[in-house]
């Protein structure tokens, strides 16, 4: 009976679709090839081939994985509903006995679902591919970073999802939708970074530790960097600002977890004011 419900259906229907227009598979090469790249061939830029250092690795993965997985769960879920309403198909969905809460949680699972999958086998692959031939990496340290590197990631495309969910429930045409997040994009993973960065270098009075942690905390790509870089060996460079913060992996993936909550609930509301 629950695996009928009428989630679990629009959940199906959504992954069905991205099968059928092979975005699964594109998603996952695209994420694969940057993956065992920066892996196997980052050393290449300073003339040697060598494995980097697990801290080194995440940290190079995370950097290039905060402008690629918002990006793409954008892109997967921007006509989640402008989609369907220009082809008439939503408003035949809301004649069945749904719920608008409803038809939004099946398509965040289908989304979320086809994300995960495509996140878990990069990144899994070449977790797994490390430890095969690398000599200096321990078993149970690699598995750990890479699993907490993989959750992240599959929540900052959760959230980068339902950012997609608002735009298209607020644009009219599906070009107004994909300029939006690509606006969106740029916001969140440019512009707020170039800001927070020049905040720092001015070397403002206000601007101490926890101010950081509360800028770091308004921006789900900060926070995704911050969990992947506390604890590790950074010395210099911007990214030491991350590593610095003093909530804690726990606190700041509460965050994350608190971002993907309101923006469901913002969805929500944006859904049910939404005129058909």
């Amino acid at each position: 009976m629950y695996l009928h419900s009428p989630v679990l259906v629009i959940a199906k229907k959504e992954i069905r679709d991205s099968l059928r227009n092979r975005w699964v598979a594109f998603v996952s090469l695209i994420f694969l090839l940057l993956s065992l790249s920066v892996t196997f061939a980052g050393s290449a830029v300073v003339g040697q081939l060598a494995f980097p250092e697990l801290d080194t690795l995440i940290s190079s993965l995370s950097t290039i994985s905060v402008f690629i997985i918002p990006l793409a769960a954008m892109l997967v879920s921007y006509d989640a509903f402008v989609g369907e309403d220009e082809s008439g198909t939503l408003l035949l969905l809301l004649s069945y006995p749904l719920s608008r809460f409803q038809i939004l949680t099946g398509k965040l699972i289908g989304h979320g679902v086809i994300m995960a999958v495509t996140i878990g086998f990069a990144f899994g692959l070449t977790a797994l591919l490390l430890l095969m031939f690398g000599e200096n990496y321990d078993v149970a340290v690699t598995f750990a970073q890479f699993s907490q590197f993989i959750l992240t990631s599959i929540l900052l495309a959760l959230i980068f999802i339902l950012l997609g969910y608002i735009v298209s429930l607020k644009a009219t045409e599906k070009a107004k939708a994909v300029a939006t997040v690509l606006f969106v994009w740029f916001l969140f993973v440019l512009i707020y970074d170039l800001l927070l960065l020049t905040l720092l270098v001015a070397d403002i009075a206000f601007v101490d530790q926890y101010v950081i942690n509360l800028l770091i905390a308004l921006n789900p790509t900060d926070l995704y960097r911050a969990i992947n870089l506390i604890g590790t060996d950074l010395q210099r460079g911007s990214l030491v600002m991350f590593s610095a913060s003093e909530w804690g992996k726990a606190g700041l993936g509460f965050v994350m977890l608190l971002w993907v909550a309101g923006l469901i609930f913002v969805a929500n509301a944006v859904f049910k004011r939404r005129q058909l």
